[in-house]
């Protein structure tokens, strides 16, 4: 097990509900401009090691890219610094768009 946990769009929503997650989008500045999830602030996964002691250790912190695999690098370095409520949006931004969600500027 990595650490995390992987939680799907109906979760996400669930999660942004009941305990208003923090929602990190970890793509590059040139996908970001194509629209993200509401909500959401950007933190390229370079940058995530200069910008880990900003993330809140007392809510949930869900990460997503494109489709999943780097948001899922972004969780498990999260996890290794000490963070436990890691979640990885499964499938990323592809996964939302499928679920029949829109898309917004973040």
């Amino acid at each position: 097990m990595y650490g995390f946990k992987e939680v799907d769009v109906q979760g996400l929503e669930q999660l942004k509900a009941a305990s208003g997650c923090m929602l990190i989008d970890v793509r590059t500045d040139a996908e970001v401009s194509r629209g993200g999830i509401e909500g959401a602030v950007h933190i390229p996964l370079h940058l995530l090691p200069m910008k880990i002691q900003d993330l809140p250790e007392d809510r949930p912190v869900v990460f997503y890219c494109q489709s999943g695999g780097r948001s899922a690098q972004a969780c498990a370095f999260a996890t290794s610094k000490g963070l436990t409520e890691v979640y990885n949006l499964q499938g990323g931004i592809m996964g939302w768009i499928r679920s029949g969600k829109q898309l917004s500027s973040i």
